[in-house]
């Protein structure tokens, strides 16, 4: 059986994002796998990267670097208890699902924070080791997430440019930079503005691709997927 660890930001579970959510946990289990649901607003994750991270002494005293107290932490496995909790469930994942509501063209900021704190030097990634060659290479992830915005509007040419752009920096930046291939994101546009039966088939749609999620193949992960 495959393990995934779906992280979750949405403050409401009656949300579409939270029956999204309950529909991956429900066919992904039915499949035989072991799913995970780290819900960052249940567990009051928090987002801020800070001196607290770190457990014991610092590196350098004098000077705060996150960055290189992290690395430093993680080698001697001083990290805080939360992070070295989040760490484990990613370690043991083969697919990382990021479900959430776009927040001003991005993540919202909780899930963020988790980004900025879990996936540290180290751990996820340590130069040269990352894109192709990054720490959780043998890894896959999905991002499923709700726009405010129709279809229309996340066109090429259009107001808000192509979706795509939009995935760059979370799918690239963060995921393809740590070595994890990517599967193409499954978003849901505008659902508060179209009708109960339509928000019934996203939910059926997610459903079916879920089916088959394992039988797919990553997007190539290049600067021509998004900017093409």
């Amino acid at each position: 059986g495959r393990n995934v660890l779906i992280v979750y930001a949405h403050q409401e579970p009656k949300s579409l994002n939270g029956s999204l959510k309950s529909v991956a946990v429900e066919e992904l289990s039915k499949q035989g796998c072991s799913v995970t649901v780290s819900d960052l607003y249940a567990m009051q994750f928090e987002p801020r990267a800070t001196r607290n991270d770190i457990v014991g002494c610092l590196h350098n005293s004098e000077e705060f670097n996150y960055g290189v107290e992290t690395w430093e932490a993680y080698k001697r496995g001083g990290l805080s208890s939360d992070l070295i909790e989040e760490q484990k469930k990613v370690q043991e994942a083969d697919l990382l699902i990021f479900q959430f509501p776009l927040y001003w063209f991005s993540m919202p900021a909780i899930m963020k924070g988790w980004m900025d704190r879990v996936l540290v030097q180290g751990f996820a990634h340590e130069f040269p080791k990352c894109y192709d060659s990054g720490l959780l290479k043998n890894k896959l992830a999905l991002f499923s997430f709700t726009t405010g915005g129709s279809k229309e509007m996340y066109a090429k040419g259009s107001i808000s440019g192509d979706i795509r752009y939009l995935l760059w920096p979370m799918q690239h930046g963060i995921m393809h930079f740590c070595g994890v291939k990517v599967l193409a994101p499954h978003i849901c546009f505008a659902p508060e503005y179209v009708s109960e039966e339509k928000r019934k088939e996203m939910l059926v749609a997610w459903a079916q691709r879920l089916k088959t999620l394992w039988k797919e193949e990553p997007i190539n992960c290049s600067p021509e997927w998004y900017f093409k």
